[in-house]
């Protein structure tokens, strides 16, 4: 066995010592003759790339209540509510990673073959880490965001490739930066015939996974250098109030004009498509993204916390029969 082998195996006897046979750290690490520090780390390492999947047998009937309400509300088809009263960002982002990891499951366990659209972000990364093994190298993982950061290095956020190993399945990439130099530099990579292509596959998908971003100054879009502090600034004047793949929309979900539109080359958006477009988010800092992203249509399924539906669903602003 290769070295990364033989830590991935030691890492899963941690993970059966722990979960199954009930035993402390300090007793696996006295059986593994390994220091405890060691083997809290192996059996963290064990969740985080999805060795270990958490099935909860009995529902939270307050987070299904909840689920219930924003399919009404928002014409949603698909819903997942985890609890989070009183827990931190962390642990939130932590359960939703887990949550969503599920609901891709489903999906992935298909046995006929999917394509499937996955955007970017930390929140998909991390439910993508979660994610167990599976054989399922029939399906497909389609890039709606352009893989090349700024630098021309492959942009971390590039998230499908990691999927499309967990499936072993192929993997297509936007072969484009997500906003290109200028207008006539967006024209050159969206008319290359491998762009062309793969762009027609991820707009076809069966489904797809995005990300949910909200926008302001130290953004995770302005603090890799995406977009400057003063395009923050003059989407903050048109009141953004979220982003997916790079597409701004107002706190009506409606698409802002702005001078980015002309240089990103990011799969197009559809409102109110009839395919299964499933968002991913949650936490304070992001609802009024995701309340945007549900007012417009943008997405017609959602995992999200307790606290964020708890808010979404006071708010009287915004309906589905309003939309």
């Amino acid at each position: 066995m290769t070295k990364e082998q033989k830590k991935q195996e030691l890492a899963a006897r941690a993970a059966w010592m722990y979960y199954v046979a009930g035993l402390t750290q300090q007793d696996i690490a006295s059986a593994l003759g390994l220091s405890r520090q060691v083997a809290q780390r192996l059996i963290s390492g064990a969740r985080e790339t999805g060795m270990v999947t958490v099935n909860i047998r009995h529902p939270v009937a307050r987070c299904l209540k909840l689920a219930q309400e924003l399919e009404k509300k928002y014409s949603l088809t698909l819903t997942r509510v985890v609890p989070s009263a009183g827990l931190e960002d962390e642990a939130v982002q932590q359960m939703l990673a887990v949550e969503g990891a599920q609901v891709m499951t489903q999906f992935i366990s298909e046995e006929k073959p999917q394509v499937f659209g996955v955007g970017s972000g930390k929140t998909l990364r991390a439910i993508i880490d979660a994610l167990p093994s599976l054989e399922r190298p029939q399906h497909q993982c389609v890039s709606m965001i352009g893989a090349i950061a700024r630098d021309d290095s492959g942009t971390r956020y590039d998230v499908p490739l990691k999927m499309a190993e967990k499936m072993q399945g192929k993997y297509f990439f936007i072969p484009a930066p997500l906003y290109a130099d200028s207008p006539a530099d967006k024209n050159s990579w969206c008319q290359h015939q491998i762009y062309q292509r793969v762009a027609a596959r991820a707009l076809n998908a069966d489904v797809t996974f995005l990300g949910i971003g909200e926008v302001g100054l130290g953004c995770p879009l302005n603090a890799e250098g995406f977009i400057t502090d003063a395009q923050v600034k003059d989407l903050e004047a048109q009141q953004v109030a979220g982003e997916m793949l790079g597409h701004f929309f107002n706190h009506q979900g409606v698409r802002l004009n702005s001078e980015l539109d002309a240089m990103l080359t990011s799969v197009p958006l559809t409102s109110h498509t009839e395919r299964n477009v499933v968002g991913f988010a949650g936490g304070q800092h992001k609802i009024a993204a995701i309340r945007a992203a549900l007012v417009g249509g943008w997405i017609n399924g959602l995992v999200t916390d307790e606290d964020t539906a708890l808010t979404l669903l006071a708010d009287e602003t915004a309906t589905g029969e309003d939309r």
